[in-house]
């Protein structure tokens, strides 16, 4: 099972959802960034359970552990180790699954390329394997800060048919964190939660869109032609639970306009010798597979979340047909966590370009100084 992300900024995840504990090693981190528990804590935070009464009350404080790869506030440029233990495992309520396949979730594909699974809150496959991302994430979101002044900031844009189109120039964090909807629109907000209060309450779940901006990202990020920066982040998104689609820039919309419509026009730089910049961003801030100094704009859609208490038909392990209305603790709608995800992954994929970059200009620089 692969479980390693990454080229130069390389992470690699572990733990099930209810073993002992979940965390990541960081690998390629440069040394000397200042670095501290509370700068990984306060992104994990956004990602736990129980955070709100629109999320699974899984009560986990998920308290993270810093065990290596620091030295006196500062990273040493050696592998980081993090860890979160679980502490709230319910595993009982998860019995009546272990000869059952939940429709639409991971039991099945896991027993069928294994031949074994953990039905235990889904194992390996439960997005509480995202702790170790949003870890790893909250690292290269402060190097990205601290190396480039990269900023990065996601929000929910949709939840079931509600919508808002906010302007991604402008919209912070704090805007962001206003609902526990992550959505910044109070208005679709407001009536988000009552469609989540009301999927719960009929033992259905909802899906949505998490749209994400990464402003101050300079222009020539990428690696043509199979990693491209966009390609680099499709996959990234695409590898999240429930994600189930990609988009950047215009996205499909874009297939609706010409090339007149569509094509983003470049205007004269602000000051001699500076970066030229585009009037618009059709482009969603890469072309080539490089970025070009434009805001990198993206959207992800997660579907429905695939455990619900409602009825549904399936099947055993041997093949008999059975209902299942399944029990333990879940989340109607797992968009107002999933911004966390999408940030931090969208961060792990900007810090290894970056850094990936930084060999590139320094042969840049050996070739014009001989």
């Amino acid at each position: 099972m692969s479980s390693t992300f990454g080229h130069t900024f390389r992470v690699s995840t572990f733990g099930e959802s209810h073993g002992p504990a979940i965390g990541v090693i960081v690998d390629g981190c440069p040394p000397r960034l200042a670095l501290d528990v509370a700068d990984v804590q306060q992104d994990l935070d956004r990602r736990r359970p129980g955070q709100s009464r629109l999320v699974t009350q899984r009560n986990e404080a998920d308290q993270v552990e810093l065990l290596s790869g620091l030295f006196e506030g500062r990273t040493t440029g050696t592998a980081i180790s993090m860890m979160v233990r679980n502490d709230d495992q319910n595993s009982g309520a998860y019995d009546h699954l272990r000869e059952v396949y939940r429709p639409s979730h991971a039991d099945f594909t896991y027993d069928a390329k294994y031949g074994f699974r953990d039905h235990r809150g889904g194992g390996r496959s439960s997005a509480r394997e995202t702790i170790g991302r949003v870890a790893a994430g909250a690292v290269a979101r402060k190097l990205l800060h601290v190396v480039a002044g990269i900023e990065v900031v996601g929000w929910v844009s949709q939840i079931h048919d509600l919508e808002t189109d906010l302007d991604a120039a402008t919209l912070t964090r704090h805007d962001v964190e206003a609902s526990p909807t992550r959505c910044p629109d109070q208005r679709v907000a407001a009536a988000m939660v009552a469609a989540i209060e009301a999927a719960r309450a009929a033992g259905d779940s909802l899906g949505g869109v998490v749209t994400c901006v990464a402003r101050n990202v300079p222009a020539g990020l990428g690696e043509p032609v199979f990693d491209k920066i966009d390609a680099d982040l499709a996959k990234a998104m695409l590898s999240l639970p429930a994600a189930k689609g990609f988009e950047i820039g215009s996205g499909f919309a874009g297939t609706r306009l010409t090339g007149v419509q569509h094509n983003d026009p470049f205007q004269p730089a602000a000051s001699p010798g500076g970066s030229p910049r585009t009037t618009t961003n059709h482009s969603g801030g890469v072309q080539g597979g490089l970025s070009n100094g434009q805001p990198i704009l993206f959207r992800v859609a997660f579907k429905p979340t695939a455990t619900i208490a409602s009825p549904q038909q399936t099947v055993t392990r041997e093949g008999s047909a059975a209902t299942l209305a399944a029990r333990g603790r879940h989340d109607p709608c797992v968009l107002p966590r999933a911004v966390p995800l999408v940030e931090a992954m969208c961060c792990l994929v900007v810090a290894d370009h970056w850094l990936r970059q930084r060999s590139v200009d320094v042969l840049a620089r050996n070739d014009h100084d001989h």
